[in-house]
């Protein structure tokens, strides 16, 4: 049975993270340890937070969304099996949620709850192991009270392979839980029975991060059919999947998911873009998404749009969506997504409109800076001849950016060895590199026409000159002249955007120490290692799925200083994508 209401949801985590001065912030969850619970300090933190939530549903609902996201089961579901401490968190959580639930439905808008599975505390975990119960009995009972105790959410969005990242310290913690295709099965069968009895929405997220038998779930035809295998045509069944094979990159073609299977689907859409600086400068994905909505029109079954405004990435960049006057370009590139899937209007249309409504008469040089900026980013911040190549790892598609990971840019030998491997048209890039950097200046003109920040379109010249200073040490032969300026373009860049100051920059991490693999053996590696096409090879059966695993393993264990720091510590850590 086709689902035919339309779903227009967008994330309304914003106002929970006013006033949160931790420096790198991890945007994937709410800051439960920030969230005031007793004394005074509590009744001014929930109104305020309420406050801002009327004024965020008040705007995206006036543009078109009819359904917020906002986090998680786990801190407002009730079990008798929790800590004493827990419970009583958890009664002081729902009571402050039930009204911010109001704050929505006031403004027409359904509420949908986050989940992670599986997210416990130590107490749970050892009920079930002493019990022999299972997860998703558990879980199935859980939400069977859940939806219960509040009537008036609309579904829950449930999340199967990504957990916690290594900073959570909470009273939860998640993990995963589901490691192949028929686990997810089985755990879809045991909880849709309970949707379908309170009449609710269970939006299945598709993302992994390549652990597991399950980790090619958002890519793989045959794993995506096993897990929906009895269940695709259940009422309250939507699978939520990103657009492409990958996270929120750019030069992604449309996840062919889309195409081949009748169940009710919704795209996800970012529109903070959490790899293209988060809303600190213009990063327009109108034409990107245009070309997406224009496609998706031959798709099986699509029932709307799942739009991350807030959500996304562990960086110290904090402008919230609709909430600060700073967050300009994040809430145009939302305007410019729900116009595109909702109304069918053309970008330009959709720009004109924005710019109209903030009193910008001269919405062409606004229409221009935004088309500069989307060639910028595509011949700067991403590589355009590497970006263009398609690559799997493994269970996962490789990322298009290899330079730039969240607010830090890598400028070293390994990388400079990487990308002269890949980049066989390097005077083509190099050329693309400064054509940008002239773009850069031709946008700062435009934004003072259109009356933008123009003070951005200057921080991204700033960060964007350091890429492509690295493009000439990456693609041109090592000389002492090009590493002294680069560690002088850094030194001015932490000169002129300080730790103290209220712009939050990229952290560049140099090194220019040689790196030990030769070219040969780097291209040897690359042909065993990865592969064109997302079809595995003999090769992935007999090493790289399985054996390379073991071998991350030993490492790890016994030379971790070859493991670099950032990719151990960040998110879940590298050692994810081994298991």
């Amino acid at each position: 049975m086709p689902n035919t209401e339309q779903l227009y949801l967008i994330d309304a985590i914003g106002p929970f993270f006013r006033g949160y001065d931790k420096r790198t912030i991890n945007w994937s969850k709410l800051p439960w340890e920030n969230l005031c619970m007793e004394g005074p300090e509590r009744e001014a933190q929930w109104t305020e937070i309420r406050r801002e939530l009327d004024v965020f549903c008040d705007k995206v609902a006036k543009l078109g969304f009819n359904a917020v996201s906002l986090d998680d089961v786990t801190h407002l579901a009730d079990d008798v099996h929790y800590e004493l401490e827990t419970r009583a968190l958890i009664v002081q959580w729902r009571t402050e949620f039930k009204k911010c639930f109001e704050v929505a439905k006031r403004h027409g808008l359904q509420v949908f709850i986050t989940m992670d599975v599986f997210n416990a505390t130590p107490a749970v975990r050892e009920h079930l192991r002493d019990t022999r119960r299972s997860v998703e009995s558990f879980l199935a009972e859980l939400l069977d009270r859940f939806f219960t105790d509040f009537p008036e959410l609309a579904g829950v969005i449930i999340r199967i392979g990504e957990a916690d990242g290594r900073d959570v310290k909470d009273h939860f913690l998640s993990e995963l839980h589901l490691r192949n295709s028929s686990e997810a099965n089985r755990f879809l069968r045991a909880l849709l029975p309970v949707f379908g009895k309170h009449q609710r929405k269970l939006v299945f997220r598709t993302w992994t991060v390549g652990a597991y038998q399950i980790g090619d779930l958002i890519w793989h035809r045959g794993t995506f059919a096993q897990v929906l295998r009895g269940v695709e045509n259940h009422p309250s069944l939507i699978v939520s999947m990103k657009y492409g094979d990958s996270d929120f990159f750019r030069f992604l073609p449309l996840n062919e998911n889309f195409f081949h299977h009748p169940v009710a689907k919704i795209v996800e859409l970012q529109t903070r873009r959490e790899y293209e600086g988060c809303g600190e400068y213009p990063s327009f994905v109108g034409w990107e998404y245009e070309r997406y909505a224009r496609e998706l029109l031959q798709a099986k079954n699509m029932v709307g749009i799942n739009v991350w405004c807030q959500t996304g990435g562990w960086v110290p960049f904090r402008r919230r969506a609709f909430l600060e006057d700073s967050a300009v370009w994040t809430d145009l590139n939302t305007h410019v997504t729900i116009r595109l899937f909702k109304e069918g209007q053309l970008v330009e249309d959709a720009v004109r409109e924005f710019a109209l409504q903030r009193g910008c008469d001269n919405w062409r040089a606004l229409l221009e800076l935004l088309r500069l900026s989307d060639e910028v980013i595509n011949e700067l911040l991403y590589v355009k001849e590497f970006a263009q190549q398609n690559f799997f790892f493994r269970r996962v598609r490789v990322p298009p950016m290899l330079q730039v990971y969240w607010n830090n840019i890598f400028i070293s030998h390994s990388v400079k060895k990487m990308l002269g491997h890949f980049v066989e048209d390097k005077p083509s890039s190099l050329r693309a590199a400064q054509r940008a950097l002239d773009s850069l200046e031709q946008m700062k003109s435009l934004a003072a026409e259109a009356g933008m920040p123009v003070h951005d379109i200057e921080f991204m010249a700033d960060t964007f000159g350091i890429l492509a200073l690295a493009r000439e040490y990456c693609l041109t032969p090592f000389t002492e002249d090009v590493e002294t300026r680069l560690r002088a373009a850094k030194k001015a860049y932490k000169v002129k955007y300080p730790k103290s100051g209220d712009r939050h920059r990229y952290r560049i991490k140099m090194n220019f120490k040689p790196f030990w693999l030769r070219y040969r053996q780097l291209a040897w590696a690359v042909a065993v290692l990865m592969r064109r096409k997302g079809g595995y090879r003999l090769v992935d059966r007999l090493f790289t799925l399985h054996g390379l695993s073991l071998i991350y393993r030993v490492i790890a264990r016994r030379r971790p200083q070859w493991i670099p720091a950032f990719a151990r510590d960040s998110a879940m850590g590298v050692d994810t994508i081994f298991k």
